[in-house]
């Protein structure tokens, strides 16, 4: 299955499925049009958040600052924002390429 990313006037937004208190971190891959990711930290006063935020920062060569979680801050299931971004530069920097991408214009959540 391919990274669904919707492209908007302030960058790329996907969706996400973490799993908090993994034992390593990282991005596990793409199943369901989500983005899966690994983090260390529990689900508990917004740390995963926190590490999510951080993950995808590193991973994307962007400052934390221009992530965001758009929705499902208490959920394992979360819709992700990345400011300054096209859906190529996110799929060329998560290393996902062409074959990866679903890009999908007009689709709201």
């Amino acid at each position: 299955m391919s990274l669904v990313l919707e492209e908007r006037a302030r960058g790329v937004r996907f969706r996400v499925k973490v799993q908090a208190r993994a034992r390593r971190e990282g991005i596990v891959g793409v199943h369901d049009g989500r983005l899966r990711l690994r983090v260390l930290a529990p689900p508990i006063d917004g740390r995963a958040n926190q590490a999510v935020v951080a993950l995808l920062a590193e991973c994307l060569h962007v400052p934390r600052a221009l992530v965001k979680i758009t929705a499902g801050q208490l959920a394992s299931l979360k819709v992700v924002e990345v400011a300054g971004l096209t859906a190529a530069m996110v799929l060329e920097r998560l290393q996902l390429g062409p074959a990866h991408s679903g890009s999908s214009a007009g689709e709201s959540e």
